[in-house]
């Protein structure tokens, strides 16, 4: 449930985001099925989602399906290590504690704590957002690129390949990578091959001796302040939060392209599964992802452009290789990932 503070806070968020409570009320809610939100109701009118999202965004998100729907939402953000440990903890001892996840690992919860569904708005979004097992469905995309302080590297320097982003080594100390990116280093792998891999990436490591930082977010401002100047590999989505909030940053794309997704989940125990449903429904939306788009988002569904327009296009024009690891293959890259850049 939302602080008298939070409101207070949400409104500001609103109206800076271009979206006003009125204007809200005025637009067709397509995702909102009537049958299901009077089951909804019938369970007490309010849910638990466990989210990683910042507030910035997920308050004044939540507080639009609050508005549509009259439930109300309690949100407990965190970052996935921690909501995922907690989750498999209290699946453990049976407890019925959330009812909807969003995630950006969600692909990596045990499938036993995520309720099999078919939310209506799944259709319209990208086939490679739907986990074949129907246990998550991803709203926005994380495509993985290096980004770049533009204050402190011109375009015309920027390298067309890994292999020439290596040889810059007048950036060397001033590069940063996040000490998590498995699946970007998993895509490395599967494009070029074993041996060609190892050697990109060992020359990556010798000639720019990338920073390994702890969280991509504070990663795309440390570039956008200048306190790197280039990141080895980044979230687009949040190199572009950075940069529509005013910060000299941008991307540019290098082969491959690693997509995972930022998906939304429903507990196999969830307290409030038909209220579960219609917040799935609603994440995947237009009108969510419409507003998940003004914050940089990059959407998962056709109908609803990137902000600016034209990144999903622009990106596609490289090898995009979408990345699904399982716990256990996670673990492998994420060890090949320390052996490679925290050894040195």
């Amino acid at each position: 449930m939302f602080s008298q503070l939070q409101k207070a806070a949400l409104a500001g968020l609103l109206l800076a985001s271009g979206f006003t409570a009125q204007a809200s009320a005025q637009e067709p809610h397509a995702w909102l099925d009537p049958g299901l939100l009077a089951a909804a109701k019938a369970e007490g009118g309010e849910m638990v989602i466990y989210s990683d999202t910042n507030e910035g965004e997920g308050l004044p998100l939540w507080k639009l399906f609050t508005e549509a729907t009259g439930i109300k939402v309690n949100y407990v953000r965190g970052a996935d290590p921690p909501l995922m440990a907690r989750m498999l903890l209290e699946y453990r001892a049976g407890q019925k504690s959330w009812d909807v996840a969003q995630l950006g690992t969600i692909d990596k919860i045990p499938p036993q704590l995520l309720l099999q569904y078919d939310p209506a708005e799944a259709k319209n979004i990208s086939p490679d957002a739907r986990d074949p097992g129907r246990r998550w469905y991803g709203l926005y995309a994380n495509y993985n690129s290096p980004a770049y302080n533009t204050q402190h590297v011109k375009a015309s320097e920027l390298p067309a390949s890994y292999e020439e982003f290596a040889q810059h080594k007048e950036w060397a100390g001033h590069v940063a990578i996040d000490g998590t990116d498995s699946e970007w280093l998993s895509a490395m792998y599967q494009y070029f091959g074993d041996d060609k891999a190892t050697a990109i990436v060992k020359a990556l490591v010798a000639g720019l001796q990338p920073v390994v930082t702890d969280g991509h977010l504070a990663q795309a401002r440390s570039v956008g302040s200048g306190e790197y100047w280039v990141s080895l590999n980044n979230f687009v989505n949040l190199t572009m939060n950075v940069k529509l909030a005013g910060g000299p940053i941008d991307y540019f794309a290098l082969d491959p392209v690693a997509l995972t997704f930022g998906a939304v989940g429903i507990s196999a125990m969830a307290p409030h599964p038909n209220t579960a449903q219609l917040a799935a429904n609603f994440l995947l939306s237009k009108e969510c992802e419409t507003f998940l788009a003004k914050f940089g988002r990059i959407p998962t569904r056709a109908d609803v452009e990137s902000n600016p327009p034209g990144i999903v296009a622009a990106l596609s024009k490289k090898k995009v290789i979408t990345v699904s690891l399982s716990p256990q293959d996670e673990h492998k890259w994420q060890q090949k990932f320390n052996e490679l850049f925290k050894g040195h």
